[in-house]
């Protein structure tokens, strides 16, 4: 079993895979955007989005595509909104989905939609299997493997690699405000609460947060 993350691009081409396809990739309203969950039913295709970008233009597009079915969007500040919308599929879709979903793999949310264009997913399943899905990833679409490792990398699980004691401080930390805006606790204050010494407690917190960073960003 891998956990392999890999890059698609269409080089422009996404539009003849799904019209949102090329919104998300290359629409300059724009900025990035993470598919956080997702539905695939075979003939529709559910999904949760959060965006950085125009909301508004980002909505006058969706209203001219007839391949979406529904949408809602809900801000979330400044250039920030999340999105959910119910797509139907298109031929060059399924082609794109069809080596995933006939197969044993997992697609680990979240998928990332960069400002480059490119879009990053995680798979986790059987080599061969994965192998067998990328092999069989049609035209305009190219994939690329970035990484290969193991659950330990994947945002989902990253809180198990936590130890214990930092795991406790982390949770104290977010219990006392530590990461709250603005912060209304010191790592001094964690300490008291876990009992150990402000170092210990800093040192509790910042390989932590190391390990949890690296996860999300897929590193």
């Amino acid at each position: 079993m891998k956990h392999v993350r890999i890059r698609l691009t269409a080089g422009g081409d996404e539009g003849a895979i799904h019209p949102m396809y090329d919104i998300w990739a290359n629409a300059d309203f724009i900025k990035r955007s993470t598919a956080l969950q997702w539905n695939f039913t075979g003939d529709a295709l559910g999904i949760l989005h959060y965006a950085v970008g125009d909301a508004d233009a980002f909505a006058a597009a969706v209203e001219t595509i007839p391949e979406v079915l529904g949408y809602e969007i809900v801000p979330a500040g400044r250039e920030r909104f999340y999105v959910y919308i119910r797509d139907a599929t298109t031929e060059g879709l399924d082609d794109l989905f069809a080596p995933i979903t006939r197969s044993g793999i997992v697609v680990a949310p979240p998928i990332r939609y960069h400002e480059d264009g490119t879009v990053t997913v995680s798979l986790f399943g059987p080599d061969e299997e994965i192998q067998t899905a990328i092999d069989h990833v049609t035209e305009p679409v190219d994939v690329s493997i970035e990484a290969v490792t193991g659950l330990e990398s994947m945002a989902l699980t990253a809180e198990s690699q936590l130890s214990q004691r930092q795991r406790e401080a982390v949770r104290t930390a977010v219990e006392l405000g530590y990461y709250d805006i603005p912060r209304t606790a010191s790592h001094e204050d964690v300490a008291t609460a876990i009992d150990c010494a402000p170092s210990t407690a800093a040192e509790h917190l910042r390989k932590a947060e190391s390990k949890l960073i690296h996860a999300v960003v897929g590193t």
